[in-house]
């Protein structure tokens, strides 16, 4: 009661859905994180409450994140990292033109995801920490190597091209100053490399610079189509369908969010790769534009970010990046982020509390009022469209460290992401691996070092545990491929007619008398 009167402000409910509203302005630009936009609008807080001031950061927290789906759904360039997993179907259904249905479901997904992880945070948050705080060297190593398990499901029907592409991510990864002894390595005399290889610079290449090369090709050859946008309403069948790939996303991202450092965009990715191994139906439609695979990454990566807050909040552990500027906002204001914040400021933390899913409505709200207007970027024509995608891919890798460098990199990056699309490899394992891989390694070296060199950390409970989820993970894996493979190549019965009752069968158009019936006359807005 004492936070719902702190939050019953008028001025913590005019900046609530301000920040969010922000947060979506920042995240819809590429390459402008979440923790970008807190420490551009971090001074402004000074002057403020310092619940005033959390509320507007964390609207700009959670908004960015979910506007990050907008540009990777309509131009296959994640407007943030945790946005990575999107990509895989959300512009596959663009393409489909069914992109105003991606975006609808994103919106929703993101704000039940993120509805989902403040309810268990606000019930399990010191439990949970304490848990979390548990994790060692040998945990966070088990945890890598399943994360890096998923790479062997993210081969877009070879396993093989999955593990070389990730294992190359690996490789990116190690580019730069050792961690654990100093040194550098793969820098070649060249002192930019000394820092590694930016994340986002590199997103921005490998997705958003590597799709605009590839429509400006088609362009000049003249093969490229405009995509339509379809239709924004999603029927009930839909969403009974998608609800169990929301609520298992929500559920893995929060699991992953807590985990100081993991992040997000791991979340979005775990949690797509389970909805894809587990769905009972049409398990190949995923990467070809599936709708559960957009509800699931989305649901993950806005359950991560909040995820993320709990050991900010309840241990002073930033959960991550984003999460680490909030923390200065609260020391700057006098206040120590740990267990003394909840005796000694229960106002403050049930108020934030409170502001999160106040935060999560208003961002429904905005989202159902403006994600028309976000559509209307697939309406540009071609010829204007994709140079300006290029050009801030430029601005989005050059605003990470103002440094020219990563606009290199990021052009490198894109070369490298359109020579791959056009052969076959799937970028995805790639990012992957250099998410991860730094993890795993240094990890790993502490690990053996706390140990003296044995390898006994491995047979400890949680660890084996997790090694153990991570070979069952590839043998799956494997096994499932074997299977689709002898599958289709079983004789072809004759095609039956479109069932619509079942709420997983693709939904292509909206002229069918099914969707008129459920949905009402339905029209691309104008």
């Amino acid at each position: 009661m004492t936070g719902l009167e702190s939050f019953l402000d008028p001025t913590i409910l005019i900046l609530t859905p301000i920040g969010v509203l922000l947060g979506a302005l920042i995240g819809a630009v590429p390459g402008l994180s979440a923790t970008v936009g807190i420490a551009i609008f971090l001074p402004f807080t000074f002057a403020l409450d310092p619940l005033a001031g959390l509320v507007l950061l964390l609207g700009i927290y959670n908004g960015a994140c979910y506007a990050g789906s907008i540009p990777a759904i309509l131009l296959r360039t994640p407007g943030t990292p945790a946005s990575a997993a999107t990509v895989i179907d959300g512009y596959s259904m663009t393409k489909k033109g069914q992109a105003g249905r991606a975006l609808s479901i994103s919106l929703v997904a993101s704000v039940i995801g993120g509805l989902i992880s403040t309810l268990l945070m606000i019930f399990l948050a010191p439990v949970v920490a304490d848990f979390a705080l548990g994790f060692g060297p040998a945990e966070y190593f088990a945890l890598a190597v399943l994360a890096l398990a998923i790479i062997a499901s993210l081969g877009e029907g070879s396993i093989a091209k999955g593990i070389i592409s990730g294992a190359i991510g690996i490789m990116i990864a190690m580019v730069g100053l050792d961690g654990i002894s100093g040194f550098n390595r793969f820098t070649f005399g060249v002192g930019d490399l000394s820092a590694g290889i930016e994340l986002v610079p590199l997103l921005v290449g490998l997705f958003g610079a590597a799709e605009a090369i590839r429509q400006i090709e088609a362009r000049l050859t003249g093969t490229n189509r405009v995509a339509k946008l379809g239709t924004f309403k999603v029927g009930r069948a839909r969403w009974r369908s998608l609800s169990p790939h929301m609520a298992s996303g929500g559920l893995i991202g929060f699991i992953i969010g807590i985990l100081p450092g993991v992040g997000g965009d791991i979340g979005g990715y775990m949690a797509y790769n389970e909805s894809r191994r587990f769905a009972r139906t049409h398990r190949s439609r995923f990467g070809k534009g599936d709708p559960r695979g957009v509800a699931a990454a989305e649901s993950a990566n806005n359950s991560a970010q909040v995820g993320g807050l709990i050991p900010t909040l309840t241990l002073g552990i930033p959960g991550n990046a984003a999460a680490a500027v909030l923390m200065g906002a609260l020391l700057i204001q006098g206040l120590q982020p740990g267990p003394q914040l909840f005796t000694g400021s229960p106002d403050l933390v049930y108020g934030t509390f409170i502001a999160l899913v106040a935060g999560f409505i208003f961002l429904l709200v905005i989202g159902m009022f403006s994600i028309r207007l976000w559509a209307q970027v697939i309406r540009i024509p071609p010829a204007l469209l994709w140079p300006m995608v290029l050009v801030l891919t430029v601005i989005g890798a050059y605003a990470v460290r103002t440094n020219p460098f990563d606009v290199l990199v990021m052009l490198i990056a894109g070369v490298i992401g359109y020579l791959m699309m056009k052969t076959g490899w799937p970028v995805a394992p790639l990012l992957i691996g250099v998410i991860v891989g730094p993890l795993a390694e240094q990890s790993y070296r502490r690990a053996m070092i706390q140990s003296g060199g044995s390898l006994e950390w491995a047979l400890e409970p949680i660890p084996l545990v997790l090694l153990i989820l991570a070979v069952l993970s590839v043998v799956y894996s494997v096994w499932q491929a074997k299977r689709d493979v002898a599958k289709s190549v079983e004789p072809k019965v004759a095609p039956q007619s479109h069932n619509p009752a079942n709420p997983e069968d693709e939904v292509s158009t909206e002229a069918t008398a099914q969707q008129n019936t459920e949905h009402g006359t339905n029209s691309s807005p104008g």
